[in-house]
């Protein structure tokens, strides 16, 4: 805001009830105090005046996560899964309005959850960096998304936040011996279904959830069809004649299987297999991939099998490949020498 006199002698009061980038109004006055009074006015009193245009944004950052979710993340594999997260962030940050939510509210919130003084479960204390660069990117998205579809019209509130450098993740795999232990285990369960959900998780790499959801209408020509899958993406992938005689006959678009996590962790328990933190089911997936690629197979073969749309994801598994950097054997400078 600012007054100023101008060439004709009258004054000028120039305002930007929204901040700079918002509505610009300019009055001009006879006096330099009806200008400065004028400009008064719009400050204290900025939403309620006629001559404004538009209202000054009183929504809160939880609501534009509705506004989100009904517009546009409703549509995402993972979009109820995003809602709840920012809710609860949002509640977290003391339900913040959007035009003062800033870097510095969540930078506080997120150094608050790493330090256990925020948590969603009493199961776990403190989060890891990859977890807030997760919750980071949720909400970053959801501006973008909103100035798409002008929900939105100020820039991106965390726009020049920078995410945690992360070391990559282990990526555990089962070995041979450990498969055989791991079904004679999962035989002894009283989950009948649960020896034929790891077997298809092992022998086509789908997700812990897309096997224990398979309905009977995805198994057709000996192949499983995966869909409504986290890529959007249906993909098929197909299956030996001696698993295809394993799986329940029932072809209608019915489920096959109870769910049965909780017998697996105790199958994995009693077989002595310890797993990194979070990859309990998804070492299943892992262990797929890797044997996929130590035996030989095509890393983009891999990628449509795991239904992944990002190349560098699939990529992970490119170092157990046999013939993998094998050049450094033969390119050295030592062994060159002679």
């Amino acid at each position: 805001m600012a007054v100023s006199k101008l060439a004709n002698g009258k004054w000028q009061a120039q305002v930007f009830p929204n901040g700079r980038d918002g509505r610009r109004i300019r009055r001009q006055f006879a006096t330099k105090g009806e200008a400065m009074a004028f400009e008064r006015h719009i400050k204290d009193q900025a939403q309620d005046k006629p001559w404004l245009g538009e209202k000054a944004d009183k929504r809160r950052v939880i609501e534009l996560v509705e506004l989100w979710f009904n517009t546009h993340g409703i549509t995402l594999a993972d979009g109820e899964k995003r809602r709840t997260t920012m809710a609860f962030a949002c509640e977290s940050m003391g339900n913040p309005l959007a035009t003062e939510f800033n870097a510095k509210i969540f930078a506080s919130y997120r150094e608050q959850r790493l330090s256990g003084k925020i948590t969603r479960s009493t199961r776990v204390k403190m989060v890891t960096p990859r977890t807030v660069n997760l919750e980071l990117a949720y909400f970053r998205a959801m501006f973008n998304e909103l100035r798409r579809l002008d929900e939105w019209t100020a820039p991106n509130p965390l726009e020049n936040m920078r995410e945690f450098k992360i070391s990559e993740s282990e990526m555990a795999y089962l070995t041979n011996e450990e498969i055989r232990t791991l079904l004679a285990e999962c035989e002894k369960s009283r989950s009948k279904d649960l020896t034929t959900i790891v077997k298809i998780c092992l022998a086509t790499g789908a997700r812990w959830s897309e096997a224990e959801g398979l309905k009977g209408n995805q198994i057709r020509a000996g192949q499983i069809i995966y869909v409504k899958t986290k890529g959007k993406k249906n993909r098929a992938v197909p299956i030996t004649e001696k698993l295809q005689v394993e799986l329940p006959s029932s072809r209608k678009a019915q489920l096959l299987f109870k769910p049965c996590y909780s017998a697996f962790r105790k199958a994995m328990q009693r077989a002595g297999i310890e797993t990194p933190a979070g990859q309990l089911t998804h070492i299943l997936r892992h262990t797929f991939a890797s044997h996929f690629m130590m035996n030989g197979g095509n890393i983009l073969v891999l990628q449509r099998i795991l239904g992944h749309t990002d190349i560098k994801v699939t990529m992970r598994y490119a170092h157990f490949a046999p013939d993998h950097l094998s050049e450094a054997m033969l390119l050295n400078p030592l062994d060159r020498l002679g």
